[in-house]
C-alpha cells in the first residue's frame, strides 16, 4: 500500500508542479508528501525530481517513471469504476484537449450543466492545436478533426460534420471588393490555418463542377482565434468552420463571400484510449458533449450532429 500511496504522491507531485499543491490535492502535510516521495527516491535508488527554491523538473528518470505509473494508476481507477458506485457517480479528474476555439465555444460554456450532474468530477481543459500522445499527456478525452487515428489502441467517436465558409470584415470588402469567382482569391489577402490539410490549396464546388485553388497567405497562424481577431479587423479573407465565425457573421463583423461555392466538409470526433472497460468519467462526458452540441449549436452549422 506505501509504495501504491508513494507513486501516486510522485505523480500528482509531477502533474502539478509543487509539493505543497499536492500536498493540498491528496489532503497531506507538505512533510508527509516529501517523505514519501523520498522514501520513493531511496527505495528506486534515483532522483526523480530536482528543485531549487523557484521550481521544480522531472529528472530523465522520473519522465519515464511518470509516463509508466500514469497508466498503472488509470488502470486501477478503472478496476475501482467496475466494482464502486464511480460506474453512477464519477469522481476525480477528467483531462480534455481541444482547439481554443471549440473549449471556448463549446466546452466552457457547457461545464456548469455538467458540473451539477456530477459535482465529484473535475475538469481539466488543455488547449492544444496539435495533437498531444494521450499517454504522454495524461489525456482523457480528445476532440479531434481528423476521421481515423494512426493508434489502432485510440476509439473515434464522430460527433459530427460542419461546413467551412470564407468571410471578410466589411472594411476590408469596400477596400478590396469582394471576390466573385474561386481565382478571385489569388489577388485577396488570405488569412490561413496553417495546421489545416494542405492549408495553402482551397478546393471549392458548385454543383458538378470543382476548383482547386493555390492562395498564399497574407498571414499564416495555428489558432483559429487569432485568424478571426485579424479578420475582424479588416486585414483579409479567412477560411473557417462556421461554428467559429457564426457569431461575428450574425453580429456584421464579418461578411460571407462565394456563397455559391461549398468547401469540403470538416468532420468533429471525440477519441479515446481503446480500453477493457471505458472509465465512467469519459462515457458521461462524451454523451454529454454529443448532447449539448445537438442542443445548442445554431441551425445550420453541423451536419448529422451526435448521430
Amino acid at each position: 500500500m506505501d509504495r501504491l500511496l508513494q507513486l501516486e504522491v510522485f505523480s500528482k507531485t509531477a502533474e502539478l508542479g509543487s509539493l505543497s499543491k499536492a500536498a493540498d490535492a491528496l489532503r497531506m502535510s507538505n512533510a508527509a508528501v516529501s517523505r514519501h516521495l523520498s522514501a520513493l527516491e531511496e527505495r528506486l535508488a534515483v532522483r526523480l525530481i530536482e528543485r531549487n527554491t523557484r521550481r521544480q523538473w522531472l529528472t530523465e528518470a522520473g519522465q519515464e517513471l511518470l509516463q509508466r505509473c500514469g497508466t498503472l494508476l488509470n488502470e486501477l481507477a478503472e478496476a475501482e469504476d467496475a466494482v464502486s458506485d464511480r460506474a453512477l457517480s464519477p469522481k476525480g479528474m477528467l483531462r480534455v484537449t481541444s482547439s481554443l476555439s471549440f473549449a471556448m465555444i463549446y466546452l466552457a460554456p457547457m461545464l456548469p450543466a455538467f458540473r451539477a450532474l456530477y459535482p465529484n468530477l473535475s475538469v481539466q481543459i488543455i488547449s492544444a492545436n496539435r495533437y498531444p500522445d494521450f499517454i504522454e499527456a495524461g489525456i482523457d478525452v480528445a476532440i479531434r478533426t481528423r476521421e481515423h487515428e494512426p493508434d489502432s489502441n485510440i476509439i473515434v467517436r464522430r460527433i459530427g460534420q460542419m461546413h467551412r465558409v470564407l468571410a471578410a470584415a466589411p472594411s476590408y470588402l469596400e477596400k478590396h471588393g469582394r471576390p466573385e469567382h474561386p481565382a478571385d482569391l489569388a489577388r485577396h489577402n488570405m488569412l490561413i490555418y496553417n495546421l489545416a490539410n494542405d492549408p495553402y490549396s482551397l478546393r471549392l464546388s458548385q454543383g458538378s463542377t470543382t476548383q482547386t485553388i493555390r492562395i498564399a497567405p497574407t498571414l499564416d497562424s495555428n489558432d483559429g482565434q487569432i485568424i478571426c481577431g485579424a479578420a475582424r479587423a479588416g486585414l483579409g479573407i479567412l477560411i473557417q468552420p462556421l461554428y467559429i465565425v457564426q457569431g461575428d457573421i450574425a453580429a456584421g463583423r464579418l461578411v460571407p463571400v462565394l456563397m455559391g461555392w461549398e468547401l469540403p466538409l470538416l468532420t468533429m470526433n471525440i477519441a479515446y484510449q481503446n480500453r477493457v472497460r471505458l472509465p465512467a468519467k469519459i462515457r458521461v462526458f462524451s454523451d454529454f458533449l454529443v448532447s449539448h452540441i445537438r442542443e445548442h449549436s445554431q441551425p445550420g452549422i453541423w451536419i448529422d450532429a451526435a448521430k
